[in-house]
């Protein structure tokens, strides 16, 4: 007998919006290969507003955009309320949070529990403290009726049955995957760095997050220019100049400015290509449940300098070099190293590779959809 078409509605409130954030992108992600998975039931897409149509519906995926902007609204009264109108069999909320009520079986994507330690250093943004405190009041609340969790790494799933001990036989850990559009290019289509040779700098990506340890980072930047040859250029990422000139000038490292190339955005689609042309990537943070750039990277036979601790040695594997982020002449010693030894450069490249290909999107989807089969089938008592 054929199963009963069922709907599954899914949260995807940011994908729209111009500068996605991680989970952003794991969330679009994981729906485009469901697209591809699942011919079966029905999907309702629930999205905030936005101007990056970046999802395109199909004959059982469909899109709403669910007006509000305030957070509180669009989550625990909009998404409920679709929840009820469109009859649905199953709730998917992708992003750390979801309604404290829920109808129907509830999936919940809980990337870290973050929120919930001691705070690393102020926020200066409004939003992100407000989203701090809301985050902290809700997600306790939603952890006594969830059906189930999904976490991205072993190390997170740990640190999470830590706090709460009675999700032990509902947490389960899904990889993230690596778009295929991070690969080798030999060819460079973009003139974001044109005058720049490939090989010639080192890439970070940063952010105002004290855990993306940005102020250490920049110290072992400046202890690297100290002892290298070669002097490779730092290409930082979404920071603005004035944030960059401020850090320098508190840290007393206004003389490394000359070899800093800021760029305060680049668009996520020629991301790969900045991967390609650096010589290095570096990504020392203090602290990530995943750590999804470490794999773009090597997709793009790029060695990582990462960190020793939380998910970072998971995902990387043995095929990144590590270093303690808190210490700056460790940091800058894990840079000589591959800049020094051109065999470990090139085993590193060859290693990244390779491992980059045990995590995929379709991977991510495909246990995601075997999640929601075992909580409808629950459902139905079957």
């Amino acid at each position: 007998m054929e199963k009963r078409q069922k709907t599954i509605v899914v949260e995807a409130q940011r994908i729209f919006r111009k500068n996605k954030h991680g989970m952003d992108y794991v969330a679009l992600e994981v729906i485009r290969s469901l697209q591809t998975l699942d011919q079966h039931n029905t999907y309702v897409i629930a999205v905030g507003p936005g101007e990056d149509r970046c999802l395109a519906e199909t004959h059982n995926f469909k899109i709403l955009v669910l007006p509000s902007s305030n957070y509180l609204i669009w989550e625990q009264v909009l998404l409920p309320r679709l929840v009820r109108q469109t009859k649905a069999d199953l709730l998917h909320c992708t992003s750390n949070t979801a309604p404290m009520y829920c109808p129907v079986p509830l999936v919940l994507t809980l990337h870290d529990i973050i929120f919930m330690e001691k705070s690393m250093g102020g926020n200066t943004s409004l939003y992100q403290r407000l989203g701090r405190i809301y985050r902290r009041f809700v997600v306790p609340v939603i952890l006594k009726s969830v059906d189930r969790v999904i976490t991205v790494s072993y190390f997170e799933k740990e640190n999470i049955q830590q706090h709460y001990a009675q999700l032990k036989d509902k947490l389960t850990t899904v990889y993230n995957g690596v778009s295929p559009n991070f690969m080798l290019i030999e060819q460079f289509e973009t003139d974001c760095l044109k005058n720049i040779d490939k090989g010639n700098y080192w890439l970070l990506l940063g952010n105002t997050d004290p855990k993306k340890n940005i102020e250490n980072t920049l110290k072992g930047y400046a202890c690297y220019l100290q002892k290298s040859l070669e002097k490779k250029k730092l290409l930082l990422v979404d920071l603005t100049h004035q944030h960059v000139d401020r850090l320098l000038n508190d840290l007393d490292l206004g003389s490394i400015r000359e070899f800093m190339i800021v760029k305060e955005y680049i668009p996520h689609h020629i991301l790969a290509e900045i991967y390609n042309k650096a010589f290095g990537f570096l990504y020392p943070s203090i602290r990530e449940s995943f750590g999804l750039p470490i794999i773009e990277a090597m997709s793009c036979g790029t060695p990582v300098v990462t960190s020793n601790r939380s998910a970072m040695p998971e995902i990387g594997a043995d095929q990144a070099i590590y270093v303690d982020p808190l210490n700056p002449v460790a940091i800058a010693e894990g840079m000589l190293s591959l800049e020094r030894d051109a065999d470990l450069y090139q085993e590193k490249v060859a290693g990244g590779l390779k491992r980059s290909k045990h995590f995929t999107w379709h991977a991510t989807a495909t246990q995601t959809l075997a999640i929601y089969e075992d909580l409808l089938a629950q459902k139905n008592g079957n």
